[in-house]
């Protein structure tokens, strides 16, 4: 559509992808901020911390050489493969709330995906250097293409900044299966009773769209990017 996109010193409409993109990012953080929130106020009954459910799952489960340590922040979890480690954030550690329980649960959930060999996570792990490679090369080839008016290596560029939304695409199912093996968990070792799941689950499910919304945020930036490639290679014919 020639003529319909302007630089320069003219307003870029593409630049409203990216600003849709993140009204997303920031809906999702905020709901998963307001939604740990909630929950956090919330005791569990059996009163045991974040700490104390992470130790129970990763011992139930054979992984007694997973470290559990303290981290800073809230939200701010993960578990690291490469270390046997998983760190729990000061909202977590010594929280006995159902949010907590449930955060630390979704980390064990991806300690209990190594040990399997859950297929996405390995896959997700391994493309790890790839996607960084891509991610860094991507605007520079981009910016390139268009200056030399080399639209092949430009479109390679956008190709490789795909590989970023692809990362996450494949981030999604490990995500979701580590909170459904979470929850699953918690009711079974009898950590949470049924009631108190049930927030766990909004919790969970908070987090999870945190995941989809980044998604969807560099699904419009890859878009955005094609759109701006095609519209330099459009005006070089013109």
């Amino acid at each position: 559509m020639p003529g319909m996109y302007y630089y320069g010193m003219y307003f870029d409409p593409t630049y409203l992808l990216v600003v849709l993109g993140l009204i997303i990012t920031l809906i999702a953080s905020a709901n998963v901020k307001g939604t740990f929130n909630k929950y956090d106020k919330i005791s569990s009954r059996r009163g045991i911390t974040g700490a104390e459910c992470a130790r129970k799952i990763l011992d139930a489960n054979g992984l007694y050489n997973v470290r559990i340590e303290l981290g800073q922040g809230k939200l701010t979890d993960y578990f690291s493969p490469k270390e046997n480690l998983i760190k729990l954030s000061e909202a977590t550690y010594n929280s006995t709330s159902i949010a907590a329980l449930g955060v630390a649960a979704h980390e064990c959930g991806h300690a209990v995906q190594h040990q399997v060999g859950y297929a996405p996570i390995k896959l997700r792990n391994g493309i790890v250097p790839f996607v960084n490679i891509c991610s860094y090369a991507a605007i520079p080839l981009i910016l390139l293409g268009i200056i030399l008016s080399q639209f092949g290596l430009a479109m390679f560029g956008v190709i490789l900044y795909g590989a970023v939304f692809a990362f996450q695409l494949i981030t999604l199912p490990t995500e979701t299966n580590a909170s459904a093996r979470a929850i699953q968990t918690l009711h079974s070792m009898a950590i949470l009773d049924e009631e108190e799941l049930v927030g766990t689950k909004k919790v969970l499910t908070a987090a999870a769209l945190t995941y989809f919304a980044s998604a969807a945020a560099t699904a419009l930036q890859v878009l955005r990017l094609l759109l701006i490639v095609m519209n330099a290679s459009g005006r070089r014919r013109d």
